[in-house]
């Protein structure tokens, strides 16, 4: 018996972790489709047709609408003793990779965009230390080789671009440093992370090549003010609930998480990103995968005796599914049944 079964822009990657042979977690399958996450390899998921869509078709055609592995393992599974007998061929005419726009309903939050007024007047930045905690920032490496090592205050230098108090030019300033180039790990500048290494665990100071980083110093330069100004003044006003510097942490910063705290109102939510995966290819340069679209015919065969293929055809028909999935999105429907 042959089932051919023509399909329409069938997607053909996959948007969730996890399997469709496993239980739903409590939570549902993890939404791996937005920009952060397809920026690993691995989450990348392109699918074709298989023996389990092929056996979720023919289950959906006389009726079954049960998960397949709910199915297979029930008494009552009409394919139990025929799946070994059922062959395939996917012949896909035409082949689109397209841009498409993926809603994310979980509920993400845009990292680099805030909502709301700006609050310019938090005490972090209009108290008696304000100055010396964020003056930090405004240092150049040399002169912060010389606030670590040495304890000299932030006023002792003479700074060129000083810092203004407000959210944004903190903000603005984080960026910039976050952008510097790794330098090597020598000298003043390798004493000076040596020194931050002995005072903060979580501090990672180097990246895969050895080279020190930049953003780190700075960032666990701030935490070191911190603990050298409460010698002084009241720093609760400086700390989040958690003892911390709100959305900066020991080696970088979160823009969302760091205006949370300086704005009227929420983050700023997430519905959807363009399904777009980067990958460095050698010799080629950088490839960007798009979502990929198949239009064409399955054919189905299942190697069963005249009277089994007579009942079967009875059955689909009586089902009278009229169109269908085909794996993910896409059109599909049955335009032939022949018994040999």
């Amino acid at each position: 018996m042959r089932i051919i079964i023509e399909y329409e822009s069938s997607w053909r990657n996959s948007f969730l972790d996890g399997s469709n042979d496993e239980p739903l977690p409590k939570k549902g399958r993890n939404f791996i489709a937005s920009m952060t996450e397809l920026k690993k390899p691995e989450n990348f998921y392109q699918r074709t047709i298989t023996k389990n869509t092929v056996m979720g078709i023919l289950s959906r055609l006389i009726g079954d609408q049960r998960k397949l592995y709910i199915a297979r393992q029930s008494e009552h599974y009409y394919f139990g003793d025929k799946e070994q007998l059922i062959t395939f061929e996917d012949k896909p005419k035409v082949i689109n990779h397209e841009i498409a726009y993926i809603r994310n309903m979980k509920g993400s939050t845009d990292q680099n965009s805030f909502t709301g007024m700006i609050k310019v007047n938090d005490p972090i930045f209009l108290s008696d230390y304000s100055q010396d905690f964020w003056g930090v920032l405004s240092l150049n490496v040399e002169q912060l080789c010389d606030f670590i090592l040495d304890g000299k205050s932030v006023n002792q230098f003479s700074i060129e671009n000083s810092i203004s108090l407000d959210p944004i030019s903190v903000l603005n300033r984080l960026e910039i440093i976050g952008k510097s180039k790794p330098l090597e790990a020598i000298d003043r500048v390798k004493e000076a992370s040596n020194k931050l290494l002995t005072r903060f665990e979580k501090y990672k100071p180097f990246n895969a090549k050895g080279l020190q980083l930049i953003l780190p110093m700075y960032c666990s330069a701030l935490y070191l003010q911190l603990q050298r100004l409460e010698t002084k003044y009241d720093m609760a006003s400086a700390k989040s609930k958690m003892g911390g510097i709100s959305g900066i942490s020991n080696n970088g910063f979160t823009p969302k998480d760091f205006m949370d705290k300086y704005t009227t109102g929420e983050k700023k939510l997430i519905y959807g990103n363009p399904y777009i995966h980067e990958e460095f290819i050698k010799g080629e340069g950088k490839v960007k995968h798009n979502l990929t679209k198949a239009s064409g015919q399955l054919e189905i065969t299942l190697n069963v005796e005249v009277n089994i293929a007579k009942e079967l055809k009875t059955m689909i028909e009586d089902a009278g599914v009229s169109a269908f999935y085909m794996g993910k999105k896409g059109l599909a429907y049955v335009s032939a049944m022949h018994l040999r």
